[in-house]
């Protein structure tokens, strides 16, 4: 499990005067990020591949507030991947300074062409290293029919 600690800024509070929900959705994207760049995944190298990472959806869970004051610890674990990598399932806890899990959340997304703007595989470097990365318990390998699972088509308005 990757473990990133975060001070609570006075700009991550909501009107209740505890953590907001986008505070909790920022801290989750640098946490991913900050573990990407740990594999290998900088900036610059997904510039130079042309691919970058986007979110199916996030699914979150409160459990306990967070006020500033004191650190909280987001953690990430590798829940799922697909084979050719192109799928992903990352889980998210949310930890007080006593461990106390505050709120948790389950995310997928695959990784972009940047080019193409389609979803694409993982190839070489980047899919041996997701490959070796740590798994969390029950990890399982994903399939196109798991991003699915929800069902969710989108619905415009008619104009």
């Amino acid at each position: 499990m990757y473990l990133k600690e975060f001070e609570i800024r006075w700009s991550d509070v909501d009107a209740n005067r505890h953590l907001a929900n986008s505070a909790y959705l920022n801290f989750m994207s640098h946490t991913r990020m900050a573990y990407l760049m740990r594999l290998g995944f900088d900036h610059n190298t997904m510039a130079h591949h042309n691919i970058g990472p986007v979110v199916f959806y996030e699914h979150m869970y409160y459990f306990k507030e967070a006020f500033p004051g004191r650190p909280i610890q987001v953690s990430m674990e590798v829940m799922g991947m697909s084979e050719d990598g192109k799928f992903f399932e990352f889980h998210h806890n949310f930890y007080n300074h006593k461990g106390e899990n505050l709120a948790h959340c389950e995310m997928m997304g695959a990784w972009m062409d940047l080019k193409t703007r389609k979803l694409t595989s993982l190839t070489g470097e980047f899919l041996e290293a997701f490959n070796k990365a740590e798994k969390g318990a029950g990890f399982k390998v994903l399939t196109k029919e798991d991003t699915r699972k929800f069902a969710k088509i989108p619905k415009d308005l008619v104009r």
